[in-house]
């Protein structure tokens, strides 16, 4: 039930090792074109403070762990096949590509901003980052516009007599996208459109698909290489350019958040994904020591490597979520040990949400919640805030 992040971006720009870097896993790595093939899918975490200690426990997480006073919650991460210009229309790997992504709650653009690889992931000198950023955001666009089109071409022809409204014909269309009718009436008129397609000008569909897919498919760029100058300077004026604004940027050495992984694993230091610092702990030769002193000047100007940060970015910042603890207005503890789970919900989400999100039985014999640092009753359509330990109480119990 984890929300999913797709890791997209042309060939060779460092998707592969973000992906290894957040998961550990052993995804091939190269500088060549579709090093990925096919879909990898790997558990990443975001980090949430633990609200056992608050309650002088000590947590015993089913899944994921925790890390003094810090969760890491489990999400499922997707590398999906490298993308080239044309996708939508099936170069490339395209048709794969996007039939992966559809499957995504929220993107993570990794772009090399160090402008070492050009559009089509080949290796080259200054090439302009912003071109990658915008070749993707087209070929989502033109992706988009194209089922909106056929939406549109079955409600003009549909048969005479028929009363479906336009944004019922256009949500069944696109409910691949996760948009209903009432969601897509509200954007059609948030465009300032009539709810009639004929009176719509070329230019109206392709605001209309292009703010489709910003709802629908919301994004953080990755700017990944951020540890050479050349990518430096381009994150300077790249993220003051007003063309950007609906983006959300993060500093990003994927390398750097691997090394450290593999360091710490073998015990050479003592580091945490997202710290921003780390201790030597082992032995070290000298190159191994000037990695790593380099990798610490990184993480230390920038307030880590960047993959930690650009995973919770996508699922707070952009998302929404919060994370809720089930809880006992009692205690915390149970036969099955304490604090034992955290789970992500959509913004929003109610007592109600709540309680059909851990099990349909909990949710349809929901009576009410009760907040446990507070011990008030709750009502099951109080909307919850991020890190609320709630305990519900309910006429039946999830099935075993």
């Amino acid at each position: 039930m984890s929300y999913r992040i797709g890791l997209v971006g042309k060939p060779s720009v460092g998707k592969s090792t973000f992906f290894n870097a957040a998961t550990m896993n052993d995804v091939p790595e190269g500088a060549y074109p579709f090093t990925t093939i096919d879909p990898s899918v790997g558990e990443a975490y975001v980090r949430v403070e633990c609200a056992a200690p608050e309650f002088n426990e000590t947590c015993t997480p089913s899944v994921g762990i925790c890390a003094d006073g810090t969760r890491f919650v489990p999400i499922k991460l997707v590398d999906v096949a490298g993308l080239v210009p044309g996708a939508h229309e099936g170069r490339g790997l395209g048709n794969q590509f996007l039939t992966d992504l559809n499957e995504t709650d929220v993107l993570i653009h990794v772009v090399d901003f160090s402008g070492r690889t050009d559009i089509e992931g080949e290796a080259t000198e200054g090439h302009d980052p912003r071109e990658d950023i915008d070749f993707l955001e087209r070929e989502l666009d033109e992706w988009y516009l194209d089922v909106l089109k056929k939406g549109i071409e079955k409600y003009e022809t549909r048969y005479h007599g028929s009363e479906a409204a336009i944004e019922e014909e256009l949500a069944e269309q696109m409910s691949a996208f996760g948009i209903d009718k009432d969601g897509m009436k509200q954007v059609i008129l948030a465009q300032g459109l009539p709810l009639e397609p004929a009176e719509w000008e070329e230019s109206d569909r392709v605001e209309l698909a292009r703010e489709l897919r910003k709802r629908t498919k919301p994004m953080v760029v990755a700017a990944n290489k951020m540890d050479t100058p050349a990518a430096q300077e381009n994150w300077g004026r790249i993220t003051t350019d007003s063309n950007y604004d609906h983006l959300s940027f993060v500093p990003v050495s994927a390398h750097a958040e691997k090394a450290l992984k593999r360091a710490a694993d073998a015990d050479v230091i003592e580091y945490v994904a997202g710290d921003d610092g780390f201790n030597v702990v082992g032995d070290v030769s000298d190159e191994q020591a000037a990695g790593l002193e380099a990798i610490g000047a990184f993480i230390e100007e920038y307030g880590g490597t960047g993959v930690q940060t650009a995973l919770e970015a996508a699922v707070f910042d952009v998302l929404g979520c919060i994370a809720v603890f089930p809880g006992s207005a009692n205690g915390s503890r149970d036969e099955k040990g304490v604090f034992r789970d955290c789970f992500l919900l959509p913004a929003g989400s109610t007592t109600e949400d709540f309680a059909f999100h851990i099990h349909s039985d909990i949710g349809e014999g929901l009576l009410h919640g009760t907040d446990c640092r507070t011990g008030r009753q709750v009502g099951t359509d109080r909307k919850l805030s991020h890190r609320d330990v709630i305990e519900l109480v309910s006429t039946k119990q999830a099935a075993p």
